[in-house]
């Protein structure tokens, strides 16, 4: 005899929305702004309005310093933006560097050759660049070279010229490194540094990001923004928790 199953009213079910109130949960929530489809869109919108002042730098300024919390968006505006230029036949090429700094803990010999040992501090570029170009073209780019990704200690001696250049984790670098990297600046290029200053894993003092902004926030041509705890578009908690630790 076949079993009958009573169906169960939402009361009895063991898996329930979240967020009862709403279709999916939303970072916005409470703001004036009215939610939005969080798929992929060719040019990106901005969450606030630091952010917002920060593709305006882009798309204004050849050199751009941002700085501020973590996930705030910084590195992926950057790439965003870096990727609408390519696009737009603006810049004939991306170069994305990052200092190869571990996050206070030693990995060790890594195996492989230098591009698999500079894979795991190179992986979050990589991630952006998927979620903009997808997988398939992102992987002919590296291959011609028209999206370049190499760690800090290979840009001594370069000139990039029509270019869109985005240095990650400044906050790693020190005052020399980030001397060095502002002087490779060449013609037709962008520059854009981000990093959280509060977030640096070399030794205090070590970290040149806060001076470097504060030198060059007195240049006319040159765009320094600073992004702040409300621009974070992750968890909330993310918000909550930088506020206390």
């Amino acid at each position: 005899m076949a079993k009958r199953f009573r169906q169960g009213t939402a009361d009895d079910a063991k898996v329930r929305a979240l967020y009862p109130d709403r279709a999916v949960w939303d970072p916005l929530r409470g703001t004036a702004e009215p939610p939005r489809d969080k798929s992929y869109t060719r040019k990106i919108r901005p969450h606030s309005d630091n952010q917002k002042a920060l593709i305006e730098a882009i798309e204004t300024y050849n050199v751009v310093v941002a700085c501020g919390p973590a996930g705030t968006g910084k590195t992926y505006l950057a790439i965003a933006k870096a990727v609408e230029a390519l696009e737009a036949g603006e810049v004939g090429r991306i170069l994305l560097t990052r200092p190869a700094v571990e996050a206070g803990e030693n990995l060790g010999f890594l195996p492989g050759g230098l591009e698999d040992k500079l894979a795991p501090y190179l992986r979050p570029l990589y991630d952006a660049l998927s979620d903009r170009l997808g997988g398939k073209r992102l992987k002919q780019f590296l291959t011609d070279g028209t999206i370049e990704i190499a760690p800090v200690a290979y840009m001594r001696g370069r000139t990039l010229n029509n270019a869109f250049v985005v240095i990650d984790e400044a906050q790693n670098c020190t005052y020399g490194q980030i001397k060095m990297l502002l002087t490779r600046l060449g013609w037709n290029s962008t520059m854009v540094l981000t990093g959280d200053p509060d977030q640096s894993d070399l030794l205090p003092g070590l970290s040149g990001l806060s001076d470097i902004a504060g030198r060059l926030d007195a240049l006319e041509d040159v765009a320094v923004v600073r992004l702040r705890d409300e621009d974070i578009v992750r968890h909330p908690l993310v918000a909550s928790m930088l506020a206390v630790v």
